[in-house]
């Protein structure tokens, strides 16, 4: 794969470029924003959907185990997680996975922990469906996130919190949680009998010298109060295909699942993004290596550049995922001013920090998923604006 290459996603309604007027009330930006890759994705994945496509009979799919045997190879591989069969339950996406565990295990008026910043539907997903929203802030010192144990715990306890919703590895600050802060935070929710949601879409996008841990990897005494949804759709560049897989080991929290998602009739996957997912877990490794090997060269140039040009700014390299995490609060201390000057002076479009949470205030997300020179010219526009 040649990632330096162009493709061009105007007029394909790509919410990433054709939704930008919309959005930021401009269409002269150059987005780097929401998290979907500018690259194709992989030649076997794309030959896949081409040769299901050419069949041409496009009636009710079967969720049949063949497709995801390799998803469970993949992961026992890659990742040393063992899935059961049984675990496994599917869904369009992420989002709407946690939101049926919102509705799955709390009731109206009930207590949810995130962990803050973080990722924007944590917070609404809490908020739309009627539950009182925690928040755990985490811990910044130099640009590198730590969990506040004792507010965990003491917010689990005085605000009677019924579900936690994990996010590992965390976006937008791509911290891998370590197995010993995995296992502490499921300590403290085995104690209180808090479930645990753990968001795992970007597991597989992890930097060399770090290593991801499921939640469902953990010791078995913690399987009655964890779920963990996954997808490759983040890895492969197919959010747009709506294939989601929700991953529950224990039987009473499976069913209630299960009573919510039937409630709504919401499980089933489209034709096409079973198609691709058996083709990615299948095939996808190499391409996913290439990709993961660029993007870590993205992420090297802009912190270069950055601490070449503007010092002011402060970056950390992420752990994971291919978004960076930028902070400039000591030129624009409020985010209201900072936005402002990116899309208005700057001419481009990052998610703004706020949005993540009251201690994003400063900070934008940008995302590194692109050919380098979509972020050479990003970071130029930035710096001449400066």
């Amino acid at each position: 794969m040649d990632f330096d290459v162009l493709v061009d996603r105007r007029n394909t309604d790509c919410v990433k470029w054709d939704g930008l007027k919309d959005i930021y009330g401009r269409d002269d930006i150059l987005p780097l924003w929401i998290a979907d890759m500018d690259f194709k994705s992989s030649p076997k994945i794309i030959e896949a959907i081409i040769d299901r496509a050419e069949h041409g009979v496009f009636g009710y799919p079967l969720d049949s185990m063949k497709i995801f045997q390799p998803f469970i190879e993949w992961n026992r591989r890659r990742n040393s997680l063992h899935i059961d069969e049984e675990w496994i339950l599917t869904c369009p996406g992420i989002v709407t996975a946690f939101c049926l565990g919102i509705l799955a295990y709390t009731k109206e008026g009930e207590k949810v922990m995130i962990q803050t910043p973080v990722y924007p539907p944590f917070h609404s997903g809490v908020k739309n469906n009627g539950r009182v929203l925690i928040e755990n802030e985490l811990m910044e010192r130099d640009g590198y996130y730590t969990i506040d144990f004792e507010d965990f715990e003491k917010k689990i306890k005085h605000d009677n919190v019924k579900l936690f919703i994990l996010c590992n590895p965390h976006n937008p600050i791509g911290r891998v949680w370590s197995k010993e802060e995995l296992e502490k935070m499921a300590d403290i929710c085995l104690k209180h009998d808090v479930k645990i949601f753990s968001d795992e879409i970007h597991s597989d996008l992890i930097f060399p010298g770090n290593k991801f841990t499921s939640i469902l990897s953990l010791d078995e005494k913690y399987r009655s109060i964890t779920a963990a949804a996954v997808a490759p759709s983040k890895t492969f560049n197919i959010a747009g295909l709506s294939s989601s897989i929700v991953l529950i080991p224990g039987e009473d929290m499976r069913k209630r699942y299960e009573k919510i998602s039937e409630g709504v009739a919401i499980g089933g996957l489209n034709i096409f993004g079973l198609t691709a997912m058996e083709a990615a877990y299948k095939y996808g490794e190499e391409w996913l290596e290439e990709a993961l090997k660029y993007i870590e060269k993205n992420s090297d140039y802009m912190e270069g550049f950055i601490e070449e040009n503007m010092p002011e700014v402060k970056y950390r390299k992420p752990e994971a995922t291919y978004l960076g995490w930028l902070d400039f609060r000591k030129i624009f201390p409020s985010s209201k001013d900072l936005d402002v000057f990116l899309i208005d002076k700057a001419k481009v479009a990052l998610n703004s920090g706020i949005t993540f949470g009251k201690s994003g205030e400063g900070f934008v997300r940008i995302n590194l998923g692109c050919p380098r020179s979509i972020l050479i010219e990003a970071l130029n526009r930035i710096k001449n604006a400066l």
